[in-house]
């Protein structure tokens, strides 16, 4: 857990950049800083890793004040993710990746190991890329880099500043749904900032929106929709809310083309299946289709040794396909990862295209989506 408490930040000129914040942000949790150009959001995330010092108030880290931190101790034990990457250009994808567990003397083979897991969780082949230098790549494949070389020394907490920003729109959204994706995999506490509504939106756990130096209104994307504090936070995202009477039916929302493994097989071809599908997690049925539950590709790359049933989520979510539209938009609010859809009698009939729902609720809403 890390909070803030009754945060004040002056500078020497005598500009007041934060005012008084309290915040707590949530465990395991993607926390979305968010407001106009000048807000404090990106300061905010700063104190953290202790990149700004703070004037007055207490940031508490796990419990522990973090001026009693050394501040590359501190660093070394939080992700950071900004919005030009930062990748080494003079050294290999691996070497990239490795540069934080090297510094933390891990031995070659658990660094060596650790890569290639990391590779392998972002749908980048190890062989192809590992040696590869950053110039090689695209836009995207280097943000994805850049977001696993926060994740390689292990961290509970990672800091994302824009890092999504610089890329184009297509880019942009393929990596919006690989983070959520991904911390389907890690649990990580993940704060994030951006300007862009849209993006904070489709990706928060819990959405903090700031003016000049302070917080108007902190809540779940659905809370802040339905229940803007003020003018600005309407404004900011746009005032129409809504409408409940124009939601498809959820068969609409329901994608029929899904990849399944039978429960018979081995780890190692349920691992090859996934890699070759591109997926980071897959539903197991039995060969009369009757659903069991679900598989990741972190569990099964971690546990190569055990067999299907050792690795069988059993108490993933799902949802029956008869179920109501609103019922399901209201369940599924914190749930990231895939979301099997079963028939009455438990047979696997698709998976929830949760992209189709973001996109459903973000055409109905229709207004500002704020500075950009």
């Amino acid at each position: 857990m890390i909070e803030l408490k009754n945060i004040d930040k002056v500078y020497e000129d005598g500009f007041q950049a934060l005012k008084n914040i309290n915040l707590a942000f949530e465990d395991g949790k993607i926390n979305v800083l968010i407001g106009p150009s000048g807000c404090g959001k990106t300061t905010t995330m700063k104190l953290l890793n202790r990149l700004v010092d703070y004037t007055n108030g207490q940031i508490l880290f796990n419990g522990k004040d973090i001026q009693q931190i050394n501040p590359i101790e501190l660093r070394r034990k939080i992700g950071f993710v900004i919005q030009n990457i930062g990748l080494f250009p003079h050294m290999t994808i691996y070497n990239n990746v490795a540069t934080v567990p090297k510094l933390l003397k891990w031995d070659k083979e658990k660094i060596r190991k650790k890569v290639i897991e990391l590779l392998n969780m972002v749908n980048l082949d190890p062989d192809t890329y590992m040696d590869r230098y950053p110039s090689e790549l695209s836009g995207g494949q280097q943000q994805r880099i850049g977001v696993i070389r926060a994740l390689a020394a292990e961290p509970s907490t990672i800091l994302m500043d824009e890092p999504f920003s610089a890329l184009d729109p297509i880019s942009r959204e393929q990596l919006q749904d690989e983070l959520l994706r991904l911390q389907t995999e890690i649990n990580k506490t993940i704060i994030f900032v951006t300007h862009d509504m849209d993006e904070a939106l489709k990706i928060a756990d819990q959405i903090i929106l700031m003016k000049d130096g302070s917080i108007v209104q902190k809540g779940s994307p659905q809370e802040i929709l339905e229940n803007p504090a003020n003018n600005f936070v309407k404004e900011f995202i746009g005032e129409n809310r809504l409408e409940r009477n124009e939601l498809p039916k959820l068969e609409e929302l329901i994608s029929k083309e899904f990849v399944s493994i039978d429960n018979k097989v081995s780890t190692e071809t349920v691992i090859e299946h996934m890699l070759q599908n591109h997926t980071s997690e897959i539903p197991v049925t039995t060969e009369n289709g009757d659903f069991l539950g679900m598989i990741s590709l972190y569990n099964a790359l971690s546990n190569k040794d055990r067999n299907i049933d050792g690795l069988l989520d059993e108490t993933a979510f799902s949802i029956k396909e008869k179920s109501d539209i609103e019922n399901v938009i209201a369940s599924i609010k914190n749930i990231k990862g895939k979301i099997p859809v079963v028939s009455s009698d438990n047979k696997l009939v698709g998976i929830l295209n949760q992209t189709k729902i973001f996109k459903m609720l973000k055409s109905m809403t229709v207004g500002k989506s704020g500075d950009k």
